[in-house]
């Protein structure tokens, strides 16, 4: 049975792509599959029962420990297990995967983010020198790609920049398991109130959608995630629109589908930097196949997503007004919440879906043997 390992330093536990879609992918193919991840006893029990044997690190804190003790750790865990193929997530791993394919071994880099674009935004970096990380980045990608057997991608506007590079690059897109979020056949009564799920940070739009809230006096926001910085949580709680507001933190996956059933849209107002234009977030996906409208950025490709399935609406992410007039707009015609939520699901259903992902995966495995 060939061997294959995940390596990931920077997620944690059952992660929705590396865990959930792409390790359990493998594990049901018949591939003895390995996972080496920070994770606690009850992931790895929870694991074991999808058959994948997860490996969990030792916890260090903070940022750049991670990146550099976690990465080794993360290394000699997973070459002690001598897979046949490793397939690692993060960039700080890129050096240990060089290593593993002068080693021998078939080596994948699943490419999350157009990293270089990705560090412009990242407000932990001085403004000053993302310029010059981000071009540090982008060349130590190009040495990796060109040493590594394949690449990954999570859309298909990086696998066209890495093929450039390496021309054994495929995207995995990160599309919705499309029953993990689907609405009960009995589904439960809509509030009023918009969710948004995901990581919690300035670039992610989070300001502008609490700043529409006084302008709908009886909406709700129900904010799933972690915050990234303590400084921006203090700035959000601060503002007036802070009270119409359920911070529940970040939440297990049973909890999101249920605030996600029991709202009235779904919120994925990023800002318009260079990472996010060409993205695919899987936000908007899982929106879909919870068959909840979208209230998405009004970026070109967004745009041709929503309009085309009929899912949703899309605004100018940084106006607190636009985004007020879509939520009172979806707020004062239910049946059009009903049509788009159901178009949406339709959508994933017929295109935008992981089992349609997994196939491409399965396959991409198997040319490497």
């Amino acid at each position: 049975m060939t061997r294959v390992c995940h390596l990931s330093s920077a997620h944690c536990g059952l992660d929705v792509r590396i865990f959930f879609k792409e390790c359990v992918s493998l594990a049901e193919a018949g591939f003895d599959t390995h996972l080496v991840i920070n994770a606690t006893p009850l992931e790895v029990e929870k694991a074991a029962v999808k058959g994948v044997k997860l490996h969990p690190l030792r916890p260090i804190s903070g940022r750049f420990s991670r990146m550099v003790q976690q990465a080794w750790q993360c290394y000699k865990l997973g070459k002690h297990l001598d897979a046949d193929i490793y397939h690692f997530h993060d960039a700080e791993l890129i050096p240990y995967g060089i290593l593993l394919s002068l080693a021998g071994k078939k080596v994948i880099y699943d490419v999350h983010e157009d990293l270089p674009k990705d560090i412009l935004s990242k407000d932990w970096i001085p403004r000053w020198a993302r310029g010059k990380v981000a071009g540090a980045a982008g060349v130590l990608e190009h040495l990796g790609a060109r040493s590594f057997f394949s690449i990954a991608t999570a859309t298909p506007f990086i696998a066209r920049r890495f093929r450039l590079m390496n021309p054994k690059s495929m995207d995995i897109n990160n599309y919705p398991l499309p029953d993990e979020l689907a609405r009960a056949l009995a589904p439960v009564a809509r509030k009023r109130q918009v969710c948004y799920v995901g990581g919690i940070c300035r670039v992610r739009g989070i300001r502008p959608l609490i700043e529409a809230l006084p302008l709908l006096p009886d909406m709700r926001l129900v904010l799933c995630g972690r915050f990234s910085e303590a400084d921006f949580e203090r700035e959000l709680c601060a503002l007036p629109g802070w009270g119409q507001v359920d911070y529940l933190g970040y939440v297990d996956r049973d909890t999101v589908g249920k605030v996600m059933a029991e709202s009235m849209a779904g919120a994925v107002t990023l800002f318009p930097v260079p990472n996010y234009l060409d993205s695919l977030p899987i936000k908007m996906f899982e929106y879909m196949a919870a068959e909840l409208p979208v209230i998405a950025s009004d970026f070109p490709l967004w745009r041709q997503i929503i309009n085309d399935a009929d899912a949703g609406l899309c605004v100018d992410p940084q106006s607190p007004a636009a985004i007020a007039s879509a939520i009172r707009r979806l707020a004062d015609d239910p049946a059009l919440i009903e049509h788009m939520g159901k178009s949406g699901r339709q959508a994933v259903l017929s295109s935008y879906n992981w089992p349609t992902e997994a196939d491409k995966l399965i396959k991409f495995y198997k040319d490497l043997m």
